[in-house]
Formats: structure tokens, sequence, C-alpha cells
């Protein structure tokens, strides 16, 4: 007998239909897996009969044919095993022939018949809600990140023996109440008020909140680098829903949710600087999500910049510019999101002192040379501001009348920078982005400043050798300041201060360009 069911793949973080076939003949006892499936679906077979063995299943000696359709789309992980044995039992006659139709199944099996998580469940949730399949039945493990998509009936299972006496008349499985979303603010532990000192190197984070801009700091160790980095996520705005459900689908392909629903706080990924390719930007012979994905909708944090392989660094260019990460391997081509703002950190030097005012530098003018060359000038060119983060003294540390902003009030104002933004950007009928992701065409429109700004930075850069997108940078950051300022145009305040936070264009600044 033949018998038919209906899964889901996913492919980057989108997903697809799988349709699934059983026919069950006799001949030769012999179970034949076809339909481009990778070593975890075939080794399914082991699994299939023995959760049904132990199931209290008897099964006699036939030949069984599984067909997993599209045959020319690669199938890959064990999410199919429930599917195959609900489809196995109907062509086996041991469940009614409608038993399986308008549903969607997907879970992993253990020998004892238990049903264990998947990875995707949200792609495939949300892909079910798109093309009108209406319910979903996934393992109880993971069925609440599936329940944050509105309109779906997603129903858990937690053991082979349950669902099978479900579709024999008994019990329904267990409906999972929808979740409606709700924004959270970043509460992660820590608070912009807790850095003392250091003004200017917080008004620099607040503008790169604010815009979405990079952010690279320069300093000795110990100034408070990596402290201000994880800070930046406090002052983001909450995620919209959108936002939300585009972040928590790469994570939910990745495996990386633990059973928790939608994503309650922008990411905020550190990667080791031992961090290889692809790791960093994704890939692999099933290609997975890198740090960048991991990091979209939130901040992506490299500490210890100059120590990351030259490679992994300058595989960054491409997504930085474009937002997304295309992997293209042999048999497909996966695109990831990668919206993120990056965040990085260095040492001025080898030993970390260069500039320093507690201890003296012992680097020559060569090794600081060859320190600086690991970073090339088309990376450092993305980022848009690049300031130095000196020693606080230790009276401003002691002194607890120094405490700053607290990270609550400057969301704030970062939420209304960016709402004029968005608001900016939807009178030109285009959707809503930050100031950082503005074409050159945009830049030119809404940042352009007005004579007096204009004459400064044009001296500005005839001085400084400052390339077209470095120009462009300045202008977007410009727009950024203003737009903190609540002002309708740039002016000369606004392109100066931009310029004071690009410290790697000053030759004989000390940090940078010896």
């Amino acid at each position: 007998m033949l018998a038919k069911t209906l899964a889901a793949g996913v492919l980057g973080i989108e997903a697809y239909p799988v349709h699934i076939e059983v026919d069950v003949s006799l001949g030769l006892p012999q179970y034949n897996l076809v339909g481009l499936a990778d070593s975890a679906v075939k080794e399914g077979a082991v699994r299939v009969r023995a959760a049904l063995e132990n199931s209290g299943f008897s099964l006699p000696p036939r030949r069984v044919t599984i067909n997993l359709a599209p045959a020319d789309v690669r199938k890959d992980g064990a999410a199919y095993d429930l599917p195959i044995a609900l489809a196995l039992l109907v062509a086996l006659e041991l469940l009614p022939s409608d038993a399986l139709d308008g549903k969607l199944w997907l879970g992993e099996l253990g020998l004892d018949g238990s049903i264990r998580r998947i990875s995707g469940s949200l792609p495939i949730a949300l892909w079910a809600q798109k093309h009108g399949q209406h319910q979903l039945v996934l393992p109880a493990d993971c069925a609440a990140e599936a329940s944050a998509v509105s309109g779906l009936c997603v129903r858990s299972a937690s053991h082979l023996k349950q669902v099978v006496e479900s579709l024999q008349g008994g019990p329904s499985l267990p409906q999972v109440p929808e979740r409606p979303f709700t924004q959270h603010t970043s509460d992660v532990g820590c608070d912009l008020s807790d850095v003392r000192g250091n003004e200017q190197p917080k008004r620099a984070l607040a503008i790169a909140a604010a815009g979405g801009h990079n952010l690279l700091m320069i300093g000795p160790p110990g100034t408070g680098k990596s402290m201000l980095a994880r800070r930046l996520v406090s002052i983001l705005p909450p995620m919209t829903e959108e936002e939300a459900l585009a972040a928590t689908a790469i994570y939910s392909t990745a495996g990386l949710l633990g059973g928790q629903a939608l994503l309650q706080q922008r990411p905020f990924r550190a990667p080791h600087h031992e961090v290889s390719v692809v790791g960093l930007v994704g890939g692999g012979s099933s290609p997975r999500p890198g740090e960048i994905s991991l990091a979209h909708q939130g901040v992506l944090f490299l500490d210890e910049l100059p120590e990351f392989p030259r490679a992994a660094l300058e595989s960054l260019r491409q997504p930085l510019e474009e937002r997304q990460i295309t992997i293209v391997r042999a048999r497909c081509a996966v695109t990831y999101p990668a919206s993120f703002s990056l965040i990085a950190a260095m040492n001025p030097c080898p030993c970390g002192f260069r500039g320093s005012s507690l201890r003296a530098c012992r680097c020559d003018l060569g090794i600081v040379s060859r320190y600086l060359a690991r970073l090339s000038g088309p990376l450092l060119d993305r980022f848009d501001l690049h300031i130095e983060v000196p020693h606080v003294d230790y009276q401003t540390l002691l002194d607890a009348k120094r405490s700053g902003e607290p990270s609550a009030e400057v969301r704030q104002l970062v939420a209304a920078a960016r709402a004029i933004q968005h608001r900016r950007v939807a009178e030109e009928g285009l959707v809503a982005m930050s100031n950082a992701t503005l074409s050159p065409d945009m830049v030119l429109s809404v940042a352009r400043p007005d004579a007096a700004g204009e004459k400064l930075l044009l001296a500005y850069a005839r001085k400084h050798v400052l390339s077209n997108r470095a120009v462009h940078r300045v202008l977007r950051v410009a727009r950024t300041i203003a737009d903190l300022a609540a002002q309708p145009s740039v002016g000369a305040a606004h392109i100066a201060e931009a310029l004071s936070l690009r410290v790697l264009d000053r030759p004989g600044s000390g940090v940078a360009k010896t």
C-alpha cells in the first residue's frame, strides 16, 4: 500500500515542503530511502524501526520504499523520522488512510519512541502559515518557538505512541497556545551608568546606536573598551516583531534557542579572535549561519581586532555593505541576513601602551607598522567611527558622583533619533532603514550640510585625503548627530563632531598612522 504525508526542510532560513511517500509491498525485506537524503536521514531507518517496535507495533517483513520529494534538493537532519514512521503505519494499514491529511509532521525519534527536538521550527511555522497549512505537529521541546506565529494551530507531541493514539481516535494532541508579541527592552544586567569618565567614547556609543554605525575603539588594556561594547545592546531600542522573527529564525535554524520562543533581547555576539572564516561568516558542507548572521539585528563585537585571521576580517567586507551573506555550494546557494552593528576594539600597538599615560610603550615604529598592517585599509574604511579610549584617572573611578546617564535615558534618545530616520525614509517611499545603510543618493539628499559644514568637510577631506566612501560615512554620522539633536538639517557643528570621531584619518595622532 502507498501512503503519503507532508513534512518540511530548511535551506538557509527558508523552509520548503517535503512530500514523503512510503510504499510497502511483498518481496524480500528491504528498506530503501531515496530523494537525496544525507546520512542522518538514512540512519533514520534504524531509529524508526526500533521506535515502532518499542512502542508496541510489530512490523511484518516487507519491502519498504521511501521517497522524499523533491528529489533534487538535499535533505539533512533527523526531523523526518516521525512523518516516515506515521506514513509507514498507514501503509501497513495500522492507521486510517486519511489519518495524516491536513497536517505537517516533524520530529526526531528516539529508540524508545520518544520525540526529540529539531532545528528550524520557526522557519517551518512561518512557511506553514504563508502556504495555508493550518496544523503543525512538532516535538514538545521546540513547539514554543512555533507558537509565536499567529493564525497557526501548533500541536506538541512527546512520544510516538501518544501520536498514534490520537490518530486512532484517542485524546487529541495538546495545542500550544499562541503567544502574542510583546516588546522587551534589553535588560542585559549591565548599564551605561556603570562607565565612569570617558565621555567621548560614551557619546560615540550613543551615536553608533542611533544610526546603526560601525565603531572601532582604540586604547591601552584596561581602559574599558569591552565594558563599553557590552553596553551597546542596553541602549538599542527594543526589537519590533518583524526584527524578532528574523533574528529568531536564524537561531532556530542553528538549534540555539533551547526551547524558548522569540528572542527577547537583541543578540550580542563576541567570537574569540581564533574564529575561522566559516565560524565567522557561515558555511560548511551543509551551510550553517556564522557569527555575523547570529548577530543579525544586534551587535557583533570583535575584541583584539588585529589578532583575528586576515582572511576572516576580509570576509566581513561584503556583508558589511550588503547586510547579508550568500554561501554558494555545488547544489545550492544559501543567503543569510547579516544586518548588525560592528563594534571592534584594539590596542594601539603590540604591547598595548602606545600613547598611554600610565606606562611607556616599548614598541618601535617598525613593530607598530607591522602590527597595524594586519588590518587592511578597505576594512578600516567600513568603520564610520574610530575613537581613542584613554585611561580614566583613579579619582574619577572612585567618585560616586561621576556616574553617567543610565541606559534607559540614552535608549530614549536613540529611539527618538531612529524614529526620525524611519519617518524620513518613509516619505521617500522606502522601507525603514538606519542612517548607516543610506544609499549614496539618499546621503546627498538628506545629509547634505549647509554652506559652512560643506566648506569644513571639503577642507578636511583634501587635507587628510579621505576616500569617497569615508566622506559619505562622515555625512551619515553627521546626519545621525543632527537627528539626536532633533535638527532638520546638518550644520558645521555636526560635521565637526563627526570628523572628531575619526581618529585614524589624522596622521601623527599616535594611534594608528605612524
